[in-house]
C-alpha cells in the first residue's frame, strides 16, 4: 500500500530539466539584485493564487486519504485549522500565547494523523519525535515559525519528486531530480556560505512605498539580532529565491503538468472544476493585492491567517509519500492463511493492491500503465 504514483505519457525530461534550471537562474538573478522587493512581489501578485491552486491540487491528490480517514477525522483537523487561524489573527494582540496555541494545535494536527500515515511499527518513533520537535518549538516559539516558513518552502521538492516518477527513463528522472535539488539545497547552501555576497541587494526598490525601509519584512525572515548583518541579508536572499521557485512551481509547473491530480477532487465536488478555480484565485488575488497595496502589514496578517494553516496538514500528508507504510483502517494484524484438507497452508488468492491514497472512484491519478513496465503503483524510491 504505497503512494500511487502518476500515469500517462511522459514529457521530455531534459527541456523541463533545462526550463527548472533557467526559471531557478532568473529568480536567483531577481533575488539577489532586490530580495525584498521579490518578497514582496511574489507575496502581493502571486501569495494568494499559489496557496488555492496548491491546495487544490493535494486536496485532489489525496482524495482517497480524505474518503478513508472519514468525515470525524476531518472535522477534528478542520476544527484544529480553524483554531490555528484564529491564533494568527489574534498574534498581533496577544503575542506569544497566541503563538503557543498556535504551535499546540498545529502538533496536534501532526500528532492526531500520525497513526493514519505510519505504520504501528513506527508509530512510537513518530510520536517520539514529534513530541521532541514540540518541546523545541514550545521553547524557541520564535524560530519555530522562521524554520516552518524556510521548510515550507522546499516541501514542494517532494510532490516534484513523486511527479517525475513519469519521466520516460531513468535518467531523465534522475537529471530531474538533481535539477530540484540543486536549487532547493545547493544553491541556498552556496549563498548561506558567502558565494554570492558581491551582489546581494536588499534596497526595497519600486516597493518602498508599501514597506518603507523592508526592516518589518527582513525581521520576519530572519532570527532575532541578525537584521541588518551580512547573515540576514544572505537568509532574505534565500528565502526571496525559495519563495519565487515555490510559488512558480505551484501557479505554473503543476497545473501544466499534473492536471488529473485534481480529477478525484472534482469527481467529490462536480462543480469545482478547472476554470472555477483558477476564476475563485484570480479573484482572491485581487482583493488581497488591493488590501496588500492599502496597508501590506495587516494584509500580510490576514493572508497568513488563512493561507498558512495547511502548512501543518502537508506535514502528516508528506510521511504518507515518504513512509511507503499502509494506512491502517483495518487490523494490524493478519487472518492466518487458510490451510488445506491436508493441513498444509494454502497459498492465499492474488488479489489487487489497494492503495489507500488512490481515490476510491479510480481517478485518473496513479493509474495507467508505466512505460518501463510494472505497477506504476510502486515504492517511491523505485525509479531512482
Amino acid at each position: 500500500m504505497t503512494a500511487p504514483g502518476p500515469a500517462g505519457p511522459g514529457p521530455r525530461g531534459s527541456v523541463l530539466s533545462a526550463s527548472f534550471a533557467l526559471v531557478a537562474a532568473a529568480a536567483l538573478a531577481v533575488s539577489l539584485a532586490s530580495s525584498v522587493a521579490t518578497v514582496v512581489v511574489g507575496v502581493v501578485v502571486l501569495g494568494v493564487l499559489h496557496a488555492i491552486l496548491e491546495l487544490r491540487y493535494v486536496a485532489g491528490r489525496f482524495a482517497g486519504l480524505a474518503l478513508r480517514l472519514g468525515r470525524p477525522f476531518l472535522r477534528t483537523v478542520a476544527l484544529l485549522l480553524a483554531g490555528i487561524v484564529v491564533s494568527r489573527l489574534l498574534g498581533g494582540v496577544l503575542g506569544r500565547p497566541a503563538d503557543i496555541a498556535e504551535i499546540l494545535l498545529g502538533y496536534a494536527i501532526v500528532g492526531l494523523a500520525l497513526p493514519h500515515v505510519l505504520a504501528p511499527t513506527r508509530r512510537n518513533v513518530g510520536w517520539a519525535l514529534t513530541a521532541a520537535a514540540a518541546a523545541l518549538s514550545l521553547l524557541w516559539p520564535d524560530q519555530h515559525f522562521l524554520v516552518l516558513a524556510h521548510l515550507h518552502l522546499v516541501a514542494v521538492v517532494a510532490f516534484l519528486w513523486e511527479w517525475s516518477r513519469r519521466l520516460p527513463s531513468v535518467r531523465t528522472r534522475i537529471l530531474f531530480r538533481s535539477v530540484q535539488l540543486a536549487w532547493a539545497m545547493v544553491v541556498p547552501v552556496a549563498v548561506l556560505l558567502g558565494l554570492a555576497d558581491a551582489w546581494l541587494g536588499t534596497d526595497p526598490a519600486f516597493v518602498r512605498s508599501l514597506v518603507d525601509d523592508g526592516r518589518a519584512v527582513v525581521a520576519a525572515i530572519v532570527p532575532p539580532g541578525e537584521a541588518g548583518t551580512v547573515l540576514g541579508a544572505r537568509l532574505v536572499t534565500v528565502f526571496a529565491f525559495l519563495q519565487t521557485m515555490h510559488l512558480l512551481t505551484w501557479v505554473v509547473f503543476f497545473p501544466h503538468r499534473a492536471p488529473d491530480a485534481a480529477a478525484g477532487l472534482e469527481e467529490l465536488f462536480p462543480w469545482l472544476t478547472g476554470a472555477r478555480v483558477w476564476a475563485i484565485g484570480f479573484l482572491a488575488a485581487a482583493f488581497f493585492a488591493v488590501v496588500l497595496v492599502g496597508d501590506y502589514s495587516s494584509g500580510v496578517l490576514l493572508q497568513d491567517a488563512l493561507t498558512l494553516p495547511h502548512v501543518y496538514v502537508e506535514v502528516p500528508l508528506l510521511l504518507a509519500l515518504l513512509a511507503r507504510s499502509p494506512l491502517t483502517s483495518e487490523s494490524d494484524h493478519p487472518e492466518p492463511a487458510p490451510t488445506t484438507a491436508q493441513g498444509t497452508p494454502q497459498a492465499p488468492p492474488e488479489v489487487p493492491v489497494q492503495n489507500p491514497l488512490a481515490h476510491a472512484a479510480n481517478a485518473s491519478y496513479g493509474r495507467g500503465s508505466s512505460k518501463e513496465g510494472g505497477d506504476p503503483r510502486s515504492d517511491f524510491f523505485r525509479n531512482v
